[in-house]
């Protein structure tokens, strides 16, 4: 049972009576649980699994992004024209692709 003093507190030793019973029941529960033998191995294997699972994905991944920026580059590069490209005309009115013999 708690008592309070004046200031609203309660009494030291009702605290102490009530940690000393709360620790008991704690002690007596916890001394009920028994986990399995093989508990710690079982979890680790769980974890392990999840590891390579996870690196899987992230490997595939990166391969499919891999192989789509590939592909898109490739289609990009063949999409260009066959025919070379005037970069500059001179004011005679040649190409510098024809100068160099490019066309």
């Amino acid at each position: 049972m708690r008592t309070a003093h004046d200031n609203g507190h309660p009494d030291e030793s009702a605290l102490e009576g009530t940690e000393k019973q709360l620790r008991d029941s704690l002690e007596a529960l916890a001394g009920e649980i028994h986990a399995a033998p093989d508990a710690y191995r079982t979890a680790r294997g769980e974890w392990l699994r999840r590891e390579r699972r996870r690196r899987l994905v992230l490997a595939l991944l990166i391969a499919v992004v891999f192989t789509l920026a590939t592909l898109v580059g490739l289609l990009i590069l063949n999409q260009s024209p066959s025919q070379p490209s005037v970069i500059f005309n001179d004011a005679d009115g040649t190409s510098v692709g024809q100068v160099f013999g490019a066309a």
